[in-house]
């Protein structure tokens, strides 16, 4: 009974003590003077770095977020590119600090990880591209084709449900890294593409010859992306949801990087307390006071890191749709600043 009693013991003891090390992502954060962020291998206008090594995004712009919040400074961010496969391992074993990599939130990954999702920064959802020179105008006509995907994703069931609910044959062909995808389908050897439909247009600016390609008016899923950190850290989690809230609430409230210095004379009590001007509520996260200030600042409100990396004038050309505001008709909704 006692070995019993002593075991239960140091159980609880340990669990304590993983969860007062875990709690401690901030003071990490701090004392290594960068965020530590995951992000693709690279995936145009999410996660993406140029020949000198600068990485651009709408999940990229998520890191810069938490860095400007904490540090004042949206550069205080390293990337460490990951695969599907690696993404979930190196933020459980603190090899990163957030997951910034068009990842979708799931009941499995947010009970079964150990991982916490902290919003949604772009709502999506499967979809699929073909050549157009094979006549096809739905995925309807599908039936019998091999289709190239990612290991470690959720497309893979999603594809499979798709096709078996209606009574179609397929060949998954299936890879770890994105670019090993798009090879394999650029090069011919599956019929169909499938992910992400933001990944889709994202991806068919790498094919050899992109105008040759169409993506189907299919959506097949609800795909919603968002960052994700590791559960037992309360602080840091409401550190990166109130980042990515903060950038929709600024759209919301008219507040943006050109005229954020000229709103610090707002009367309106919203805004006053968005940029730290009235209340603690810095204080409250653990960072300094003008943390959504920095943020707006220095990477922009929702509306310009969308417009920015994914928009109507950038190569991938995405419109606002279901990521416009609510009061826009779309799904993006922030809780108050109060």
């Amino acid at each position: 009974m006692k070995k019993v009693l002593i075991s239960v013991l140091m159980g609880s003891a340990m669990a304590v003590g993983a969860s007062a090390a875990s709690a401690a992502t901030l003071d990490d954060v701090k004392a290594k003077g960068a965020v530590q962020c995951g992000v693709s291998q690279g995936l145009p206008g999410f996660s993406n770095p140029d020949d000198q090594g600068n990485w651009t995004g709408i999940d990229v712009d998520v890191c810069r977020a938490v860095a400007a919040a904490v540090f004042g400074d949206a550069k205080a961010v390293k990337y460490t590119p990951l695969s599907a496969k690696e993404r979930f391992t190196a933020l459980q074993s603190s090899e990163i600090d957030l997951l910034s990599r068009n990842t979708t939130w799931t009941m499995t990954r947010d009970t079964s990880l150990g991982l916490n999702f902290a919003g949604v920064n772009y709502y999506d959802g499967q979809g699929f591209m073909v050549r157009k020179s094979l006549g096809i105008t739905s995925a309807l006509e599908l039936d019998g084709a091999s289709v190239c995907t990612n290991t470690g994703t959720t497309t893979e069931l999603n594809v499979t449900d798709y096709f078996r609910s209606h009574n179609m044959q397929l060949e998954l062909v299936q890879f770890e890294k994105s670019d090993e995808v798009v090879q394999a389908y650029d090069s011919g050897r599956c019929d169909v593409y499938t992910t992400d439909a933001s990944g889709l247009y994202a991806q068919r600016l790498k094919l050899t010859n992109p105008d040759e390609h169409v993506v189907l008016p299919e959506i097949i899923s609800k795909e919603p992306l968002g960052p994700v950190v590791r559960q037992g850290d309360d602080q840091w989690f409401n550190i990166v949801k109130w980042s990515l809230f903060a950038m929709i609430n600024a759209e919301e409230l008219g507040v943006s990087s050109a005229n954020v210095d000229e709103m610090k004379e707002s009367t309106n009590p919203a805004v006053r307390r968005l940029l730290g001007l009235e209340g603690a509520f810095g204080e409250a996260l653990g960072i300094p006071n003008d943390w959504a200030y920095q943020i707006v600042k220095q990477v922009g409100n929702y509306a310009e890191i969308f417009d920015n990396n994914v928009g109507p004038d950038t190569p991938l050309k995405i419109s606002r749709g279901v990521n416009a505001l609510w009061s826009n008709g779309g799904f993006q909704y922030a809780p108050p600043i109060r």
